[in-house]
């Protein structure tokens, strides 16, 4: 018996969709059906890559798109693939991509960024729907996931919401949407953004146990999410864009917002113990002065340099006010009071919450202290800021003070109604 062909199977993903080709004549096997980016492990020459390497050339070689536009989201397990005269071993990828704007080769005669539900109702290569089952977002990969920011976790809770009310609508899994919801707006507590967009997204299908309904509110709701997230990210009109910024963390909004507001100097705390910090700075240093310094060295910088504003992000406000965001936010603002420095939160007004207390995460003590000392170790992940040191919460509705987040936080209350129905 021949032995398996390894091949890679590539979705990128833009906005909560992924890239389609069908494939033309110009290739030998399955034509006219629609795949993504794929392409064989061992080169031309008979050298067997690994399969990271061969899924980066073929998004090279099936789109023209540069390394630095796509970042690998998951790879997943193999799995063997037998059409009746070839025996394929598929490796799955999956990229998060910058933009849509892709030039595919001969072997594809048309494509289409489309959600991924799409798999089980076209004409498709085998089994392509278990190549993006091994490698899209589920619970555990929402609960699980350290590295990335609250926005981001929302879509992806939103796309597992989405796929899993289309498996049901095509009759592939028994599980109740309802429990996945459920499951998903637990996912992070301490994210506010993941439970309001998911009972979002049910309340507006209307019916709790209608997958169809889930499916498309789903959708909708993605896409919205991404819409608010960026007008968030763009800075209002007021107050005026501070020309000297002080950040720490990470936060996409925030970035996008400090982009907007175009500084001529940023300083940014590293961020410890993961140093998040550090990425930010080298993704704004090309355009502005960036200086990059310890976290306990926040209060040397506010109180010498010309600070205008210090820009963070929230994972969530509370209905009184006070946020919720990333370790080290706290003292940030406390050093800002003490010098006069006003202290602007950026995010989307979906990380608004009825709570009245927060859900505070805590990492790995092994990132403090890897020591056989007998000691205590604390690493938490999120601390509270208090409202009456937030000069201004700025969101994708506007400015919002303390009595506009309570009323929003009301409203996000009632969403949940839903699973009470």
């Amino acid at each position: 018996m021949a032995e398996r062909t390894p091949v890679v199977t590539v979705f990128l993903r833009h906005r909560g969709e992924v890239l389609l080709f069908r494939r033309s004549d110009a290739v030998g096997t399955y034509v006219d059906q629609w795949g993504t980016v794929a392409g064989h492990v061992a080169t031309d020459e008979g050298v067997t890559q690994p399969p990271e390497t061969a899924a980066r050339a073929e998004i090279r070689e099936e789109t023209g798109l540069d390394e630095g536009v796509v970042s690998l989201a998951r790879m997943g397990d193999p799995f063997d693939v037998d059409d009746g005269e070839r025996r394929w071993r598929v490796h799955p990828f999956l990229f998060d991509c910058e933009t849509r704007a892709v030039e595919p080769n001969e072997e594809t005669s048309e494509y289409e960024w489309c959600a991924p539900t799409e798999l089980l109702r076209r004409d498709t290569v085998p089994r392509l729907w278990t190549s993006y089952d091994r490698v899209r977002p589920t619970v555990e990969t929402v609960a699980a996931d350290t590295d990335h920011g609250s926005a981001y976790l929302s879509y992806r809770a939103l796309e597992c919401l989405r796929d899993e009310a289309a498996l049901r609508v095509d009759g592939q899994v028994e599980r109740p949407v309802r429990s996945v919801a459920r499951a998903l707006r637990g996912a992070r507590p301490a994210m506010a953004v993941v439970e309001n967009r998911v009972n979002r997204a049910m309340a507006r299908a209307g019916d709790a146990d209608d997958p169809a309904a889930v499916e498309r509110a789903a959708s909708e709701g993605l896409a919205e999410a991404f819409d608010a997230d960026e007008r968030a990210a763009a800075w209002p009109d007021s107050p005026d864009a501070p020309d000297t910024v002080l950040t720490l963390s990470r936060s996409g909004t925030v970035c996008g917002a400090i982009e907007s507001a175009d500084p001529s100097q940023v300083f940014v705390a590293e961020s410890r113990p993961a140093r998040e910090g550090v990425g930010v700075a080298e993704s704004l240093a090309p355009e502005r002065e960036v200086t990059l310094h310890t976290d306990a060295a926040v209060g040397h910088v506010l109180a010498t340099e010309m600070v205008d504003a210090v820009v963070v992000g929230a994972d969530a406000v509370l209905a009184d006010g006070s946020v919720v965001n990333k370790t080290g936010t706290r003292l940030v603002a406390l050093a800002a009071a003490r010098e006069g420095v006003p202290v602007y939160v950026v995010c989307a007004a979906d990380k608004v919450t009825a709570r009245e207390e927060p859900h505070l995460e805590s990492g790995s003590p092994g990132a403090v202290y890897d020591g056989d000392a007998p000691l205590d170790v604390l690493n938490p992940t999120f601390d509270v800021t208090p409202a009456d040191l937030v000069t201004g919460v700025l969101t994708d509705h506007g400015a919002l003070d303390t009595a506009s987040v309570a009323e929003v936080a009301a409203e996000h209350a009632s969403l949940a109604a839903w699973d009470e129905r």
